[in-house]
């Protein structure tokens, strides 16, 4: 920095002329609460204190010695990104070459006793003087309580957007979100706070590891969902244990090991973790370059990811009270089916068979009789049909003969726009092989594949049942001409 000496009296004058100019830049930089827009007002305030043609506030990290943010005025291009390379320690101030060509002057701006950043100005015509200094180092004092303020507004702001956004997250996972969707929501929510590119959401695999199994980015996810961290590596080390992650370049950082991490730049990984138990874990990657996580940032995301971990555990919670609750009317339906409906229709069944071999009918009436005891044998069949469908888990793969054909079925029902009739005969979950059951499954599949590219059916009737020869399947449609298919 260069001084010029001046007359003492000229200088009292001078001082003197600049005192309202000083009380309006102290002034001036505590009235707005943004941070950003505060900081730019300090440099562009500066600069006419003193008659600077250019000025840079570089934001210093506190943790580290590097800038976190730069506020320029006066500046070329050029001119910026070599200020981008200032001195970015805490004591730091700028050299006479720094901000371009011409003498400079820089003071640190302080707030409480942490240097927040520093102030640096150059290129006035005929070099600074002292009172230029005690100018900048009077508003400099001011600009620390103006920065202090505006980040405590926008602490407070950032504060009430992530309480928002886990108010958000709790009330969507407890009205009803199936699993899925309620991971999705936390990934979304979260990526949008966190002003990141990516929100992802790992689990344990059985290996150790950990996959991402939801992602909610702007970009396509696929590349994302999928990709394992692989057991033994120390970030898993540590969200095992319950510790965040924080990342400052995922490309750089040699605990980085997934092939995705090249795209992104600073990140957090958060343990989703309630009542002891290990959910999953919040990762939100940033872009390459982009600016880096705060204490605050962090602190917040770590608060939402707790909130986030007992919503999900609670939303998991009453899923299970409503599946419960849904077994059990479930049983309750198939029970009184079984105990009211079949046994009255067998019942009737029975006696219109009796009736028929008593009666000395005409065979017109005869043959009706006859067609009545099979249609009730036929309703009787599927009624125990849809007593077994019943008695299934409603959101798990079935594992029995009977249940695979049910589902089969059920499918080829969204597409046919009618549910197909189905009948069992004999014991086909305990006598059909898995050899047979995957041979008959396909012919199912064809048949009913079959159907649903012809036109003008609006009713199927599936017949399974095994005998002493093995497993066989009969389907009949009403189409035109109606279509018949057997296997074997």
């Amino acid at each position: 920095m260069v001084i010029m000496d001046e007359d003492t009296g000229q200088g009292q004058e001078r001082e003197q002329a600049r005192l309202p100019m000083l009380l309006e830049a102290v002034l001036g930089v505590g009235t707005d609460l943004e941070l950003r827009a505060t900081l730019q007002h300090i440099v562009d305030s500066a600069a006419d204190l003193v008659g600077a043609h250019r000025g840079a506030l570089g934001v210093v990290d506190p943790e580290r010695p590097r800038l976190t943010g730069l506020f320029t005025t006066g500046m070329t291009d050029e001119e910026r990104a070599r200020a981008a390379r200032l001195p970015a320690g805490p004591d730091d101030l700028a050299g006479p070459d720094d901000l371009g060509p011409g003498d400079g002057l820089g003071v640190p701006i302080r707030v409480h006793t942490q240097v927040f950043g520093n102030l640096h100005l150059a290129g006035k015509p005929g070099g600074f003087t002292e009172e230029d200094l005690a100018l900048l180092r009077v508003l400099a004092a001011q600009a620390g309580i103006a920065i202090g303020n505006a980040r405590l507004y926008e602490t407070a702001r950032l504060r009430e957007r992530w309480i928002e956004g886990a108010a958000a997250v709790t009330t969507a996972l407890l009205t009803g979100e199936s699993a899925e969707d309620a991971l999705m929501t936390v990934a979304e929510q979260a990526r949008i706070l966190a002003d990141a590119a990516a929100g992802v959401i790992l689990q344990p695999t059985p290996e150790g590891g950990m996959e991402i199994v939801t992602a909610s980015t702007t970009d396509d996810p696929a590349d994302l969902v999928g990709t394992t961290i692989r057991p033994g590596s120390a970030v898993l080390v540590q969200l095992l244990g319950g510790e965040p992650v924080f990342i400052e370049d995922s490309s750089t950082d040699p605990r980085m090991t997934t092939p995705v991490r090249s795209r992104f730049g600073p990140s957090m990984m958060l343990p989703l973790r309630s009542g002891g138990r290990l959910i999953g874990t919040l990762a939100l990657p940033r872009r390459r370059d982009a600016e880096p996580y705060s204490a605050v940032d962090r602190l917040l995301a770590s608060q939402f990811a707790s909130q986030a971990a007992l919503a999900l555990v609670l939303a998991d919670a009453r899923h299970d009270r409503e599946r419960l609750a849904v077994f059990e009317d479930r049983d309750r339906i198939a029970r009184d089916l079984h105990d009211l409906v079949v046994q009255r229709l067998f019942a009737t069944e029975m006696m219109l068979e009796s009736t028929r071999r008593r009666a000395e009918s005409p065979p017109e009436e005869d043959e009706l009789l006859g067609r009545a005891v099979d249609e009730l044998d036929s309703t009787i069949q599927e009624v125990r049909t849809t007593i077994f469908a019943l008695q299934q888990p409603p959101a798990e793969a079935p594992t029995t003969f009977r249940g695979r054909v049910l589902r089969e079925t059920g499918g080829a029902g969204v597409l046919l726009g009618f549910q197909p009739s189905v009948r069992f005969t004999g014991a086909v979950d305990t006598l059909v092989d898995e050899p047979e059951a995957r041979k008959l499954l396909g012919a199912l599949r064809g048949a009913l594949a079959a159907a649903h590219r012809r036109s003008g059916i609006g009713r199927i009737q599936v017949d399974v049942g095994v005998g002493d020869e093995g497993a066989w399947l009969r389907v009949e449609d009403d189409g035109t001409p109606p279509a018949k298919v057997t296997w074997p």
